[in-house]
């Protein structure tokens, strides 16, 4: 073994005992990471559209899709793509209008637990059609912020997975709480307590 790795066995071996505690911990999630996540989660259907009325197959639709994130001040901002054919469906064909509005919805993170959750949806842009505004509206103040939740200590589980083949020790997470969380540039910054044993 090489110095670093006789002194990484030394610190682990102080823990061999039992469990320890973390105290606070710095997670560091990036916008990326979050935008990932909501396509991951909503956009996972054909072309990564989310279909809100309507289908590929049918003449009259509604979709969302091309999310992208954005962290302004405190809160975090999702533009979507909307596509719409509006009307009445008629041999196949959609007869009515056709729209292509982009649509914002800002929230605000927070702690729920283990996993970094997301609340008080406001709607910054919607369309200017009524019957639209009627799909988007539910659309973006409760899927898109319940569709980008971030379950933290699952994340930390998988990291720690493969702590046993590189180090010869397990470490695993035991329980996990976020407490706070602030927006730093380009990352949601989230202070977690927890407790890891060694084994």
């Amino acid at each position: 073994m090489n110095k670093c790795q006789w002194v990484l066995a030394g610190a682990l071996l102080l823990l061999v005992a039992g469990a320890m505690r973390c105290g606070a911990v710095e997670l560091r999630v990036s916008r990326e990471a979050l935008e990932r996540t909501l396509k991951q989660q909503l956009f996972s259907g054909p072309g990564g559209r989310f279909y809100l009325k309507g289908s590929e197959r049918t003449g009259c639709w509604v979709y969302a899709d091309d999310a992208k994130v954005s962290f302004v001040q405190d809160r975090i901002l999702v533009k979507v793509k909307t596509r719409a054919r509006m009307g009445k469906s008629m041999g196949g064909a959609c007869i009515g209008i056709s729209l292509a509005p982009t649509a914002e919805v800002s929230v605000a993170p927070y702690g729920e637990g283990e996993s970094i959750g997301f609340r008080d949806a406001q709607l910054i842009k919607v369309s200017d059609q009524r019957e639209l505004n009627f799909l988007l509206a539910p659309f973006l103040s409760r899927q898109v912020p319940s569709s980008m939740k971030v379950d933290a200590a699952d994340l930390l589980r998988k990291a720690l997975e493969g702590s046993t083949a590189s180090s010869g020790y397990k470490v695993t997470l035991e329980k996990l709480k976020v407490h706070s969380m602030q927006i730093v540039a380009d990352t949601l910054v989230v202070d977690v307590d927890g407790d890891i044993s060694v084994k």
